[in-house]
This record gives C-alpha cells, sequence and structure tokens, in this order.
C-alpha cells in the first residue's frame, strides 16, 4: 500500500517585517540583504502566538483539503527546533488546539530538514496501513534571534507547513525517503544555552549564547558540497536522472545558495519553488510551506516528479520523492 500527501496547508503570521525594520541594529540595509539573500521580507509571530499555534492554523489547512477531520488522525508528528516549552512536546498541544482525541503526537527535531524528517517517519509508521497522520513543521525563530548578528537576524521568518499522509487514492504518492546525518557538524548551527550541557541562565543573552548561531560559510560548503553526491546517488538508486524531476522544492535558506545549489545539482530544467524572498528562512517549516504554496498554485500536475530536499543544523540532510 503507497502512502500519499492528500492535502497540505501552511501559515505565516499576520506581521511582515521588512529588511528595513531588521537592518539597523545589525548593522545592514535593504540592499546589502537581498544581495546576499535575496530575501525582502519575512513574518513575525504576534506576542500571543507561540510555535504550537502556528502549527494548529497550517494542521486544520491541511486536513481541510485532505477531506478529513481531526477525528480521522492516528498520530500527529510534530517538527520543531523552537517548541513551546522544553517539555512536554509541542505535538501535544497540537492536538489538544485540534482535538485530535483519537491520535497519539510527539515531536521530532532535525532542525531546517524537520519537515522532511517527520515527513519520513510517518510514511514509514504509515506502510501497510489504512490510517491517516498529520505531519507539520513549524518554528518560531525570531524569539532565539539576536537583533545584533548579520549572520541571522537577516535570515529567519516563523512559519508553519502541513501535509496529511494517508493510504494513496489519486494523491501526491510518496515513492521514496532518505535521511542523512553528519554529527561530526553538530557545531555549525547551535543554541549553546538552554540545555541540559548549558542551562540558561541570565547573562547568556549578554554572551550570545541564548541566541540561535550559525557559522554560515561552513553551512554553505556544506550544502553545496554534500548535497549534490547525496542526490545524485539517491536518484540513481530510484533509477533516476536530474532531468527526471519536474519539480524541486528545496529548504529556504538563501536565495543565493539555492541558485548555486540548482546549479550544482544539474536541476536547472526543473520547477524550482521559492518562497523565501516573501517569508525568509522558516526553519522545519520552510518545505512544508513551500511544497503548499506549489500545489495551491496548481503547479504541480497529476504525474509530475516532485524532489522534497531539507537541510540544516545537525549536520542533516532529508530527501523524499513524490509521484504527486
Amino acid at each position: 500500500m503507497t502512502t500519499a500527501v492528500l492535502g497540505t496547508g501552511s501559515y505565516l503570521p499576520q506581521r511582515v517585517v521588512s529588511n528595513d525594520e531588521i537592518g539597523p541594529a545589525a548593522g545592514v540595509d535593504d540592499a546589502w540583504i537581498q544581495a546576499k539573500t535575496a530575501i525582502r521580507t519575512r513574518c513575525y509571530a504576534a506576542e500571543h502566538e507561540a510555535t504550537s499555534d502556528l502549527a494548529t492554523v497550517a494542521a486544520q489547512e491541511a486536513l481541510e483539503r485532505a477531506q478529513l477531520t481531526p477525528d480521522d488522525l492516528s498520530f500527529i508528528v510534530v517538527a520543531t527546533s523552537t517548541p513551546d516549552h522544553l517539555q512536554p512536546p509541542t505535538a501535544a498541544f497540537v492536538q489538544h488546539n485540534l482535538g485530535a482525541h483519537n491520535a497519539f503526537a510527539f515531536d521530532t527535531n532535525a532542525v531546517c530538514s524537520g519537515f522532511v524528517f517527520a515527513l519520513a517517519t510517518a510514511e514509514r509508521m504509515l506502510r501497510d496501513r489504512e490510517d491517516y497522520a498529520l505531519v507539520v513543521g513549524a518554528d518560531t525563530y525570531s524569539r532565539i534571534l539576536n537583533p545584533a548578528d548579520r549572520r541571522t537576524v537577516i535570515l529567519f521568518g516563523d512559519g508553519a507547513g502541513a501535509a496529511v499522509l494517508g493510504p494513496s487514492r489519486g494523491g501526491a504518492e510518496i515513492t521514496s525517503t532518505r535521511l542523512h546525518t553528519f554529527g561530526a557538524l553538530n557545531d555549525k548551527i547551535l543554541v549553546p544555552a538552554g540545555g541540559s550541557r548549558l542551562p540558561m541562565q541570565a547573562h547568556h543573552r549578554e554572551t550570545g549564547e541564548a541566541y540561535f548561531q550559525m557559522q554560515g560559510r561552513d553551512v554553505k560548503d556544506f550544502v553545496l558540497g554534500e548535497l549534490p553526491p547525496l542526490v545524485a546517488d539517491y536518484l540513481a538508486d530510484e533509477g533516476l536522472t536530474p532531468a527526471d524531476i519536474d519539480h524541486f522544492v528545496p529548504h529556504q535558506a538563501n536565495g543565493m545558495m539555492l541558485d548555486d545549489l540548482v546549479v550544482e545539482l544539474g536541476l536547472e530544467h526543473a520547477t524550482v519553488h521559492r518562497t523565501l524572498e516573501t517569508y525568509g528562512n522558516t526553519g522545519a517549516a520552510s518545505v512544508g510551506v513551500t511544497l503548499d504554496h506549489a500545489a495551491r498554485e496548481g503547479a504541480l500536475r497529476p504525474g509530475d516528479t516532485v524532489l522534497l530536499a531539507g537541510f540544516g543544523g545537525g549536520m542533516a540532510a532529508g530527501l523524499a520523492l513524490l509521484r504527486w
């Protein structure tokens, strides 16, 4: 039995934050940010909104498009690295918000690869079952950004992307997934303080250890150096070449880097879906948000081959192929 994406959804907070708003504190301007990233705006959650709130709205939209109710769900997987609390899992709040009383719920954390990791996890759990699952990638990075750090604050926004999975009934079949972790590179993206290694103290905001940190050049080297051979091997194992890919839905990390990545992957002929210009890098949400936008715009047609690629902290990379 093949598992398919039966419906997608997304939610971006109402507050739109321009480059002009965040640039001064980081010592940069709109022209510099666009030249380096192609990002013009991003969305920030309201004070009363937490990650679970964003995830809930995206989930409701995905359920509506799948023509299912919360009672139909067997389980919920929320991918996030900015949970509502250290515990319980953010998925528990989403389950409660939806009223999905029949579903068990848990979180995964693969940072910006999160949506693809959660999708792969749910797909494997659903094999040979007639059940339905909800996958959500959601992050509120605005809460952990250092306003003065131009390496991070210019990139990230908040959002949530969701998908309902279940038995194929003419939906977008998930033909395969593949996940990778490069644990030796675990220091390239991190929030140092707040966990058991370094419990949060008052001075960690002053030292910057309470904020999201990223070694941008090393991350770019990882993406452009490691992802192309991973994708090439993956496609070859599936009996495909880059020419067989109709649509590419990558993590929305940085517009300039994505331009280079598409060339390195040999996917210049594919339709590359991008939302970063408007929404920035939404972390675990970005692949789900971008997939939903492509679906709602009618860009994905029956029979199209869609490649999803998430990559980020860990370091990690998640790949998935869909037959729309």
